[in-house]
This record gives C-alpha cells, sequence and structure tokens, in this order.
C-alpha cells in the first residue's frame, strides 16, 4: 500500500505543480467572474443613439406613425437614451430624388448634418412589405433587427385596418401564453423548471465527458513518456505493474477531481452572488447569468460522486491500457479511438435519453458498465431512482470496472516492456491470455 501510495502521490504532486495546470485553474474562475461582470457593464453602457433620415412616400400618415414609434424607442428601460433621433422628410412621389440627395449625409453621423442610415417607406410597405434602409453598417444584424422589429407593428396594424378589422381585437385573440413548468419527484414540488433539470443532467454528462477527454489522456500520455524514457523499467523493480497503473489512475483521478471541484465552486460562488458582485463594482445586473448553476440536491451529488469515481477509474484504466500499448503518442492516438467511442456514446446518449428517461432503452444502457456512468445520473437528477435498481447500476459498474481493470493490468504488465512494434489484436490477446 505504501507503494502505490507513492506512486499516487508522485502523479499528483507533479501534475499540480505544473505551469498548465495552475494556468487552468486559475484562468476559469476569471473567466466565470467574467461571465458576471462583463454583460452587467456592457448593458448598462449606452450603445449610442442613432441619427436616422426617414423618408416618408406614404399617402395615408402611416409614416408619421412610424416615425412616432421610432422616436419612442429606448436602448433598455424606459428612462434610457432614446435608440433613434429621427429626421423626417416627406416625399411623396420623389422618395428617389429625396433618398439620392441625402446618401452624401450618411455614414457621416459624428457631424450635426450626417445620418448613421437613410429608411425609406412608402404605400408599397403595405401591400408588399418590404421597406428599404440605406447606411454604413448594414452588417449589425442587431440594429437591423431592432429596427425592423421596431416598425413592422405598425405595417401589421395597416394591414388589419384596411381589412376592416379590430386591431384590439386580434392582438388580444392572439396574445401567447407562458408555459410555467415545475418539477414533481416523490409526489412533491421541487423548485426546479425544466429548463433547470435539463441544465443539470448536461453538466453532470459533460464534467465526466470532459475529465476523461482530459485526464484520460494524460495517464494514457504519461505511459507512453516513460515508455519513451525507459523509466518504467526503473519502477518495475521496485513495484508491480499492476501498482503502477492503480497508482497512476488514482493520483491523476485526484487530480482531475481538485480541479473540477475549484471550478465547480468558482461557477457556483459567481453565479449566486452575481447580483451583490455588480452591486459592488456600480454596474446594474443585466439579468441571470447565462450559466446559472441548478441546485443539486445531497442524494444526487452523493449519485454523482459515486459514478464519476466509477466512470473515471474505468476509463482511465482503460486508457492506461492503450498507453502500455503505444509506443509513441501517434500510436496512442488512433489505438484510443475505441475508448473513446464508448465516451462520446455515453455523453451523447444523454441528449437521447433525457426526452424518456424511464424508457426501455434507459433502462438497458442504465446497466452498460461503460455507460452506466453516464446514464444512471442523467436519470437520478430528473427522477429519482429505487434503491434497489440504483445498486444493481452501481453493482454492474463495479463489476465492469473490475473486468477493464483486469484486463488493463494483464495487457498494462506486458505492453510497459514492449518495444519498437506496434501492438496488434493477436498481440493483446497473447498478453491478456499469458500475462
Amino acid at each position: 500500500m505504501r507503494k502505490i501510495w507513492a506512486v499516487i502521490r508522485r502523479e499528483f504532486v507533479e501534475r499540480v505543480r505544473t505551469r498548465a495546470f495552475l494556468l487552468s485553474t486559475i484562468l476559469f474562475p476569471l473567466f466565470m467572474a467574467a461571465m458576471v461582470i462583463l454583460p452587467g457593464f456592457l448593458m448598462s453602457r449606452s450603445t449610442g443613439t442613432q441619427r436616422l433620415a426617414f423618408v416618408d412616400a406614404t399617402s395615408d400618415g402611416m409614416g408619421q406613425r412610424m416615425v412616432d414609434a421610432l422616436q419612442a424607442a429606448r436602448i433598455g428601460g424606459s428612462a434610457a437614451p432614446p435608440r433613434y433621433v429621427v429626421t423626417r422628410i416627406a416625399a411623396l412621389d420623389r422618395a428617389t430624388e429625396v433618398r439620392d440627395s441625402l446618401l452624401p449625409m450618411t455614414g457621416r453621423s459624428r457631424k450635426l448634418d450626417g445620418f448613421e442610415g437613410i429608411l425609406v417607406v412608402s404605400d408599397s410597405t403595405v401591400t408588399k412589405g418590404k421597406a428599404e434602409y440605406f447606411g454604413a453598417n448594414v452588417a449589425s444584424f442587431n440594429d437591423m433587427r431592432e429596427l425592423e422589429q421596431t416598425i413592422r407593428p405598425i405595417v401589421i396594424a395597416r394591414r388589419l385596418e384596411g381589412m376592416g378589422v379590430d386591431l384590439a381585437q386580434v392582438m388580444k385573440s392572439v396574445q401567447g401564453i407562458d408555459l410555467v413548468t415545475n418539477k414533481v419527484a416523490d409526489g412533491k414540488l421541487t423548485g426546479e423548471s425544466g429548463a433547470a433539470t435539463f441544465a443539470l443532467a448536461y453538466a453532470m454528462g459533460f464534467i465526466l465527458y470532459f475529465s476523461l477527454l482530459i485526464f484520460g489522456t494524460q495517464v494514457m500520455n504519461s505511459i507512453v513518456e516513460e515508455k519513451n524514457n525507459r523509466i518504467v523499467e526503473i519502477l518495475v523493480s521496485s513495484l508491480t505493474p499492476f501498482q503502477m497503473m492503480l497508482g497512476k489512475v488514482v493520483g491523476v483521478g485526484l487530480v482531475a477531481l481538485l480541479q473540477i471541484g475549484i471550478w465547480a465552486g468558482a461557477a457556483t460562488f459567481f453565479s449566486a452572488n452575481q447580483q451583490k458582485i455588480l452591486g459592488g463594482l456600480g454596474v446594474a445586473a443585466s439579468g441571470p447569468m447565462p450559466f446559472t448553476f441548478p441546485s443539486m440536491s445531497p442524494s444526487l451529488l452523493i449519485v454523482f460522486l459515486i459514478f464519476f469515481a466509477l466512470g473515471f477509474l474505468l476509463f482511465a484504466a482503460a486508457y492506461a491500457a492503450v498507453g502500455a500499448m503505444s509506443n509513441t503518442t501517434q500510436d496512442a492516438g488512433q489505438l484510443q479511438m475505441p475508448v473513446m467511442m464508448f465516451v462520446l456514446v455515453g455523453f451523447f446518449s444523454v441528449f437521447a435519453l433525457i426526452r424518456d428517461p424511464n424508457g426501455t432503452a434507459a433502462h438497458v444502457l442504465s446497466f452498460v458498465p461503460m455507460l452506466t456512468p453516464f446514464v444512471i445520473p442523467m436519470r437520478y437528477s430528473i427522477s429519482p431512482l429505487p434503491p434497489l435498481e440504483l445498486l444493481t447500476a452501481i453493482a454492474v459498474t463495479v463489476i465492469g470496472l473490475l473486468a477493464i481493470v483486469w484486463v488493463a493490468a494483464r495487457i498494462y504488465r506486458v505492453g510497459i516492456l514492449s518495444y519498437g512494434k506496434k501492438a496488434s489484436v493477436r498481440d493483446m490477446m497473447r498478453w491478456i491470455r499469458t500475462a
């Protein structure tokens, strides 16, 4: 046990002290802080009032109604600066001439006689549904959408008036509904919405996927590097190959838990204290944070940690076997594809099963050892599983883990001392039988 602990300690300390670990561990909390501060800061800044020339070629007063709507538009709330300063030019039957006379002044908004753009509206705007805008920055999709959404209701209202339809009755009849979702678990309200449930299920699957993608390959590359440096020949003289593999897997796993724990803690802290942080900086909050973490019950946290640990050990052992079979990182990159396929299938199964987490497919995949670590936490986050089913899934995963570790250990025992030849399937089968 002392020898295994020595390997665990070495793997943990060597990785925690690297510059890459320190930078990534520090940069992610800074990124989360930026996600809290920047949206509020940017929303609190004025984007600037646009000077707009309105060429009115309408004959029924619709143009003036559009001008009134544009002048009423605000950047943000009702007390915010106006979005547009509109100069209306009447141009019935001469819209083209007026537009051409205004073009030289377009794009010179910093001068008193300049405009950001020219909006040309005529009677055909109602019949054909088209208005023309001429401006220096027509590539700003947000600005174009804001302008279009401001004048569209006026056009729709004018069409309805032409058909003799009561606009107030139409707007009342087409008023939408807001479907509020509330999660029920064990016959009780949990206070979570459907979006929060999906976000939680997705986050748990992504954490395991991300950990395997980053730290699983670290196990594999570490073994390849030690083989190339012949360090492994010194190590096997003082401890067994199984002790080496177990120490590497557990050591890297602890690094993964440490880093992900720091990231999750930072995300939770900044998400929960967004209003206070923005208030302390004198910035008005811009609304909910895009990456707000939903609450996690203690039982779900326990289930997630159990299956995260089992899943990581299972796949890390497979990565260790791949590293033992490889002589170069290029070989390892090719041989790891079967392992990566299971990781990808497990991650994307979350999306496939979230619509029916208690269906036949979900029950079947829950007892496939390579997929169970992804499926069970997702299902449990939506609806708590019966204790018998949960214990069975844990037992199946442990059995699969022991099988993978047994196969990986036998491959590892021979592969770490195999040089110069890329291992074939026949070689691996012979190592498993004879190791």
